[in-house]
């Protein structure tokens, strides 16, 4: 059976605190094993200087590597250079990617003389679309939703014809979006009889 102390010292004074990595969300010890180790390194150094002194201090570095055997350093040097190629490598295709996608604002008639707006692409540039189109309807006080496209992926549907609006905020209101990349087109529905 376990002990529960009460009193001055509390339960809670036994309890261990965790910290996390800001960017790969484990635990600095087990950095290593993630892809991004330089990153997190950077991250720890100034966050917590003293944890980071402690896990990648020269000493300890040196005291770890004199423990293996020369082939198992030889590995460890050509695995640390493999996992930083392949961070590198991940980084830049994500730029790429982040570079070449469009945004496309398409002002869709509904009936008559009732349009709506729906905005593709915000996801490739890192944004969530759901705070997105909360921050639209705000912005331009009117109903505005995420919905999902046949072919996959999502969209955003703002009522009403707002699409020179929504391009004017997207440019001022996200800077890392290349203006270039937002392009307005006009989808109008088409008409039965012919």
């Amino acid at each position: 059976m376990t002990e529960v102390t009460t009193g001055a010292g509390g339960p809670e004074s036994h309890a261990k605190h965790v910290v996390y990595c800001g960017v790969c969300s484990l635990p600095p010890e087990y950095c290593e094993f993630g892809g991004t180790v330089k990153k997190c390194e950077e991250w720890l150094k100034v966050q917590h200087p003293d944890m980071h002194e402690r896990l990648y201090s020269e000493d300890v570095i040196n005291a770890n590597m004199s423990s293996l055997t020369i082939e198992a350093q030889k590995r460890a040097d050509k695995d640390a250079q493999k996992k930083a190629a392949k961070a590198v490598a991940a980084e830049a295709r994500a730029l790429e990617i982040k570079a070449s996608s469009k945004i496309l604002i398409k002002r869709v008639e509904r009936n008559k003389r009732k349009y709506v707006t729906a905005v593709q692409g915000l996801e490739a540039h890192g944004l969530d679309l759901k705070k997105v189109a909360k921050d639209f309807g705000k912005k331009f006080a009117t109903g505005s939703s995420v919905t999902k496209l046949p072919g996959g992926g999502e969209e955003i549907t703002v009522q009403g014809d707002l699409s020179d609006d929504i391009y004017d905020y997207l440019v001022e209101t996200y800077e890392d979006i290349p203006e270039e990349n937002i392009e307005c087109i006009e989808d109008k529905k088409k008409k039965g009889g012919g």
